[in-house]
């Protein structure tokens, strides 16, 4: 079997990482991978884990994009994929255009995965027009359902994110060389209680919901210090402004510490106190709070969508009503005293393995 994943680049975030994972996996069983994006930093790790990758700028919302129909269906006649797997919007449009110009008995079959909650239009409807679309949590399903009626429930299949057990488990530690170099980095962390919020800087990651918490904290005498790690992409630097300006208005400009991306996030959500998801709306999966999670590291967040779901499973009192900040920080004030450690269940859902087998038999199902 072959499968031919689209997506607009390999940069950094939870679609990359998605299709990071399904290539390890599905090489290790056999099957060959080719992703197709605009390329980024982890094209490395994807040609490590066995696909091919091929550079093409099929992600940009631009008419210049349409230019790249062509030139993709030339690569799937090339290629002969069995599975044409499309990650995101833009790309699935070109895909499925691509997908048009092959004769029927040429064309792969086509699944779409909806990574997120999209705006509901005909643009984003694309990602339901898949022969099998793909759900990462039940209420991405939901959404679906409700906003695309025409696409049938049993075509409907909800795989969620996984977590790699074996990385990330309670008993993980950061090296005493990481402590190190993180404290040397960061002083101003030492005997801290460290809030982190990780995620790429967009407004609806919720950080302008950060320095009210951190001053409520702080007025209670908690050594309150919040840590915001991920980048900030072209085009997002006035709000990373925005937000700095609100801890500066709110006297906290010395109580936030801004890491940008890091690769070690793993050691980085195992050294803070506490994390915290912020989302205005709701996240269709949320994998940084389910690695946190996986570590044994409380997780605090709006109770909606996806990291609703894992704290319904893990850590029911890390739900918090969306939105409020005062609640938010009487949570972690509790917290602050008694941290609460989250309940591992004994079938331990969210598993890198059964993400994986799920794919495979949904490729199986169509190519049969």
């Amino acid at each position: 079997m072959k499968v031919m994943h689209l997506l607009p680049s390999l940069a950094s975030g939870g679609v990359e990482q998605v299709v990071l994972e399904l290539c390890q996996g599905l090489t290790e069983q056999g099957i060959e991978n080719i992703v197709v994006s605009a390329g980024g930093a982890m094209v490395p790790a994807i040609e490590e884990a066995g696909a091919k990758h091929h550079l093409r700028p099929i992600g940009k919302k631009s008419l210049f994009t349409l230019l790249q129909i062509g030139k993709l269906a030339k690569l799937i006649k090339t290629e002969k994929p069995d599975i044409l797997h499309l990650h995101s919007r833009v790309p699935a449009w070109v895909g499925f255009l691509a997908a048009k110009r092959l004769p029927k008995n040429q064309r792969p079959r086509i699944v779409t995965s909806f990574h997120g909650f999209h705006s509901v239009n005909f643009y984003s409807g694309i990602m339901a027009r898949g022969e099998r679309v793909i759900a990462v949590s039940q209420c991405m399903k939901e959404h679906i359902l409700e906003n695309y009626p025409r696409t049938k429930e049993n075509d409907i299949t909800v795989i969620p994110n996984s977590v790699d057990t074996e990385q990330n488990f309670p008993e993980y530690r950061p090296s005493a060389e990481w402590l190190e170099k993180w404290y040397t980095d960061y002083p101003e962390l030492k005997n801290k209680f460290t809030i982190c919020l990780p995620g790429r800087i967009t407004r609806i990651k919720g950080g302008l919901h950060l320095p009210p918490i951190i001053k409520a904290l702080k007025e209670q005498g908690i050594p309150a210090h919040a840590v915001i790690v991920g980048e900030t992409k072209k085009g997002k630097e006035a709000l990373r402004e925005e937000i700095a300006q609100a801890f500066a208005e709110a006297g906290l400009s010395a109580d936030v510490t801004w890491t940008g991306h890091r690769r070690d996030l793993r050691d980085v959500l195992c050294v803070c106190d506490v994390t915290v998801s912020l989302t205005l709306q709701p996240e269709s999966f949320g994998k940084t709070t389910l690695e946190a999670l996986a570590l044994g590291r409380p997780v605090a967040g709006y109770e909606h969508g996806g990291v609703g779901e894992q704290l319904d499973i893990f850590l029911p009192a890390g739900k918090v009503p969306t939105g409020n900040t005062d609640a938010m920080a009487a949570l972690l004030s509790q917290w602050y005293h008694q941290r609460p450690t989250p309940k591992l269940p004994v079938a331990a859902p969210f598993r890198r393995e059964d993400m994986i087998q799920s794919h495979i038999a949904l490729y199986k199902e169509l190519c049969q």
